[in-house]
């Protein structure tokens, strides 16, 4: 079985879906004329003026972002970073950068879109996300599409945004503390499933406390690491830039990799940390309380900004910097080549590098609290595309899965749970990456209505 989805997964990040990633985040680029690359300030502006919601929605426009955030900062920025480097050298990083630059534009579609064509539910709740701008915006013919994506977005949340962040904590925990994987699953279920009894009020308004934290918290612990390691900088982001376009060769516990190996896991995690392109961020955003879908895109381009600009590229400088992506395992005695450090044991020995006695336990305790948030964000979103297939009366339903699962992934192998969440992720983004071609007319239309009249209603 374990062939079988490393087949299957080699297949679907091969070199089509890379292109497909890259040149939908290329065109949309230069669509908009690099609109997002230059308006991050502007962005930032309306995430301050939007912290209380102004307009129609269920959350305000910084919670859309905060619920974003929690979904995409997560194991991603620790664990698949590291991961990423150790696959395909510090070459690996560039690439993440240069995914994350054209996802900007990408995730500021997304957001539009699903503003766009957002709906009322049942309940009176507003719904969107790319099952409903597929639906609303391609048409009937279409339908198949949205459902296609409803259907791997629910099961990609098991993997992704559930049984991997379960995973890499409890080994984290377990690894660093000496906590049994199965104590740590069932304390997340807990609180998961405390969280998730409010709905998406709560979960935005947990999200809004503990991200922010979180992510300043880490970036200052990471920063510190930076300046301990400041004489070695210059030559990591050498390193980085060098092995972009050279194979990396095998050094320490390190095996080598070629240039593709670069790309392909520079690219695969940046999309797997950031979620450019893969459709799950607009389905918070769609919920969002904004007076025109161009703001809050502008606001929801800023999830890909801080998460691999800022906080991926803090990792991977720490890693590369320390050194600590060459080394061997404590337990083997002679380096091998191949049995290198990898996931989130690689960040750790780097943060230990740098802040011995006190760096691991920065990682792991990030680490808990990233993959926390990541859970209870990806259960709205696992949640959307499972009302979008079975109705409003399937979602208590769905929260009782969710949350009887988080137990199962924390015991489970961390490089199945990789395997099975990247190529659910690559199943989920092509209708998406489709769909944004096509309605790409839509996007460049609203985006200059903004510009020109700033009058543009918030949605159909």
């Amino acid at each position: 079985m374990l062939e079988f989805i490393k087949t299957i997964n080699g297949w679907a990040w091969g070199a089509p879906m890379l292109f497909l990633i890259g040149i939908t985040g290329l065109y949309l680029t230069i669509g908009l004329k690099a609109y997002p690359i230059r308006n991050i300030k502007r962005g930032f502006v309306y995430l301050w003026t939007n912290r209380e919601g102004k307009g129609q929605g269920e959350i305000s426009g910084f919670n859309a972002l905060m619920t974003s955030l929690s979904a995409t900062i997560g194991t991603g920025n620790i664990a698949g970073v590291a991961t990423a480097i150790a696959s395909g050298g510090p070459g690996a990083l560039f690439w993440m950068w240069l995914i994350a630059l054209l996802g900007m534009a990408t995730k500021y579609a997304e957001a539009v879109l699903a503003v766009h064509y957002r709906e009322r539910n049942e309940q009176g709740h507003y719904v969107g996300g790319p099952m409903y701008y597929i639906r609303n915006g391609l048409g009937p013919k279409f339908r198949w599409m949205a459902l296609i994506f409803a259907f791997f977005g629910m099961l990609a949340g098991f993997g992704i945004g559930n049984g991997v962040q379960a995973n890499s904590v409890a080994d984290a925990l377990h690894d660093g503390f000496g906590v049994p994987e199965w104590a740590t699953g069932v304390a997340i279920a807990i609180l998961v499933g405390m969280v998730l009894l409010g709905g998406i009020r709560r979960i935005s308004e947990v999200a809004g406390k503990l991200v922010p934290f979180m992510a300043i918290a880490y970036i200052l612990g990471g920063l510190i690491l930076l300046v301990i390691f400041a004489d070695r900088v210059p030559q990591a982001i050498e390193l980085i830039i060098h092995h972009a376009f050279n194979p990396t060769a095998a050094v320490g516990g390190f095996a080598g990799a070629a240039v593709w190996a670069a790309i392909r896991f520079g690219v695969a995690r940046g999309v797997f940390s950031n979620e450019a392109g893969l459709g799950s961020a607009p389905i918070a955003h769609a919920a969002a309380q904004t007076d025109n879908p161009v703001r809050q895109g502008s606001i929801a381009m800023l999830g890909t900004f801080i998460d691999t600009i800022i906080i991926c590229t803090i990792t991977g400088l720490v890693i590369v910097a320390s050194g600590a992506w060459q080394l061997c395992p404590p337990e083997v005695a002679e380096c091998v080549a191949g049995k290198g450090l990898s996931g989130a044991n690689l960040t750790s020995a780097a943060f230990a590098l740098g802040l011995p006695g006190v760096g691991n336990y920065i990682v792991t305790l990030g680490l808990a609290i990233f993959a926390f948030t990541t859970i209870i964000g990806w259960s709205f979103y696992g949640e959307k595309c499972t009302e979008y297939l079975f109705g409003v009366k399937s979602v208590p339903i769905f929260r009782i899965i969710w949350v009887l699962a988080i137990p199962i992934g924390a015991t489970r192998e961390l490089d199945v749970a990789w395997l099975i969440a990247d190529t659910l992720n690559a199943m989920m983004a092509l209708p998406n990456l489709v769909a944004l071609l096509l309605l790409s007319p839509v996007v460049f239309k609203l985006t200059k209505s903004f510009l020109n009249h700033g009058s543009e209603p918030a949605s159909k």
